[in-house]
C-alpha cells in the first residue's frame, strides 16, 4: 500500500490501519508511508534515505536509537496525541 492515507485526518487513519491490521491477520504487508504513525502498526520498519536503509528495527527500537526515525516521528507527533 502506498500512501493509502493521504487524504485522512490522524484520527481516521488510526482507525484504517486499526482494521487493515486486523484484516491482513499473519499475512506479510508492505506499507510504504511518509506519515510516521503508520509505522506504529507495524512489526519492522526500515528508514529510506537517499535511497538507501538509514535505519531499521521496530518502533519502539527506532525510538529508542534517537536517530532519523525518532527525528522524523517527533516532528509529526504533535498529530498523533490524542486530547
Amino acid at each position: 500500500m502506498d500512501e493509502p492515507t493521504a487524504a485522512l485526518d490522524p484520527k481516521a487513519e488510526y482507525e484504517l490501519y486499526h482494521n487493515f491490521d486486523k484484516l491482513i491477520k499473519d499475512k506479510m504487508t508492505l506499507y510504504i508511508s511518509h506519515r510516521m504513525a503508520s509505522s506504529r502498526f507495524c512489526d519492522y520498519v526500515l528508514v529510506f534515505s537517499k535511497g538507501n536503509v538509514a535505519e531499521m528495527g521496530t518502533h519502539e527500537e527506532l525510538i529508542g536509537r534517537k536517530g532519523l526515525y525518532y527525528d522524523l516521528y517527533m516532528m509529526q507527533a504533535q498529530y498523533y496525541i490524542d486530547e
